[in-house]
């Protein structure tokens, strides 16, 4: 009986212990949540360097599966293609998703600028890195961006291109771009309502958590997003030069970047074709892939 209580008394000390570091942590948690599901979904793990920096990555699907490389956006991942990513690898695809220097689980060095430029440039290492010489590419926002830089400057890297809700265009933002690193949990509450359509109530602890990491982590968005809104970089005259065949995909209630950005891109661009989510924000890769996920299999698949 007196081990029995024992044990009991370890399970009960661990359950508090869990609880009260999911109240104090729910980013980590969720991250956690977030790696044990790529551990039992075949996803693998990789780093490498580049230029210096340490950069870690994703990859999926069968080692001579066609490739395809994902770029995330700004504040994002690796993880953010994560709903979409299973759908190609299951088709035969070998899906290559790198963490950009600054975001996710690679470095984020002092010295780096964080310019869309430059992350075009670590991109393109990227795929030296990994031996690929062409590959379907993809990105999305700032991701979009970065890679219309590349599939511009170096189209014979880029057999199809695909954007998803992106940067890129000369564009004045109509929303207080500071709220990309919020100081308090009316601002997360109104970066929420920017990414996604009805967005859900953030409860106050999992708002605390988000600002202590933008609190250690927003010197890198603040940097990229001043780069960015300098205009230096923008695609406006590049983009009828491409010659790929170009999917671009944009949610309707996209706050963030508009849709008419998309509709934009989509004439400036000789061979693209564009298409609508009804009812998705920014984030329609993560919270649309159903509906995303067939017409980016097709396309690549042509």
């Amino acid at each position: 009986m007196k081990l029995v209580r024992r044990v009991l008394w370890v399970v009960f000390a661990l359950v508090i212990a869990t609880g009260a570091g999911f109240i104090l942590r729910p980013v980590g948690y969720f991250n956690g949540s977030m790696y044990l599901r790529e551990a039992f979904t075949g996803v693998h793990n990789g780093e490498v360097s580049i230029n210096g920096i340490r950069v870690h990555y994703l990859v999926a699907g069968p080692e001579n599966g066609k490739p395809v490389v994902l770029v995330h956006g700004l504040g994002g991942r690796a993880e953010d293609w994560r709903n979409l990513a299973p759908t190609l690898a299951h088709a035969g695809y070998r899906i290559y998703m790198p963490d950009l220097p600054g975001f996710g689980r690679s470095e984020w060095p002092a010295s780096f600028s964080y310019s869309v430029r430059d992350q075009a440039r670590i991109v393109i290492g990227f795929m030296d890195a990994m031996h690929l010489d062409q590959v379907d590419l993809g990105g999305w926002s700032m991701g979009g961006w970065i890679v219309q830089l590349i599939a511009a400057e170096s189209p014979n890297r880029v057999s199809r291109l695909m954007l998803f809700d992106s940067a890129g265009l000369h564009f004045e933002p109509a929303w207080d771009t500071r709220l990309f690193t919020p100081s308090n949990a009316d601002q997360v509450a109104q970066l929420n309502a920017l990414l996604m359509p009805n967005p859900p109530r953030v409860p106050g602890f999992v708002a605390n958590d988000i600002m202590r990491v933008t609190g250690e982590q927003g010197w890198v968005v603040q940097r990229a997003m001043a780069s960015m809104l300098t205009g230096q970089d923008t695609t406006d005259a590049l983009l009828p030069a491409l010659n790929m065949p170009v999917l671009i995909v944009w949610g309707d209630k996209d706050r963030i970047t508009p849709l008419d950005q998309g509709q934009a891109m989509a004439k400036l661009i000789p061979h693209a074709e564009l298409d609508v989510i009804p009812g998705c924000g920014h984030l329609a890769p993560v919270q649309c892939a159903n509906q995303i996920a067939p017409k980016m299999l097709e396309f690549v698949s042509r």
